[in-house]
């Protein structure tokens, strides 16, 4: 059996609460369980109910901007992991799939994904090490720069 983490300390010790699951936009849940697997549903940048951001890489949006968006990204689908299952029952994080949209010759996905991919170290260490996509694409839901979803390893149900 994987060792139990007490990741819900590790986000205390690092002043990060988690927030609560965005409410779908569509017809689709937050984050679906299979096995040892939580696989969650791309998450934009939303923060209170709110997009903190929206426009594209290239034409408008600062790179630094929507790394810090990804970042939130992050956070909310941690925080849809957390509904689930519970943070404390991560085993690693698994795959990262960044989308950013991107004007005409923004080539720049990898750099705007690492807000996410950082902010995943931070908090896991080793376990937040991760494959990963960064993918430009021409729109997003709500005029979003950045969407992110992950798939985390989980302990066994019991």
């Amino acid at each position: 059996m994987a060792e139990t983490r007490n990741w819900s300390a590790r986000l205390t010790e690092l002043g990060i609460t988690l927030p609560s699951v965005v409410p779908p936009v569509a017809a689709y849940v937050p984050a679906v369980r299979t096995g040892n697997y939580v696989y969650t549903s791309g998450q934009l940048p939303i923060v209170e109910g709110k997009l903190t951001i929206a426009g594209k890489l290239g034409a408008g949006v600062s790179d630094e901007d929507a790394k810090a968006a990804a970042r939130a990204c992050a956070l909310n689908a941690l925080a849809a992991v957390d509904a689930l299952v519970g943070i404390d029952s991560v085993v690693r994080i698994v795959k990262v799939v960044g989308f950013v949209a991107s004007a005409e010759g923004f080539t720049g996905q990898p750099g705007v994904v690492n807000g996410a991919s950082e902010f995943l170290g931070e908090v896991f260490g080793d376990a937040g090490a991760h494959a990963r996509s960064a993918v430009g694409v021409a729109e997003l839901p709500l005029g979003a720069p950045v969407e992110v979803e992950l798939i985390a390893e989980v302990q066994p149900e019991s």
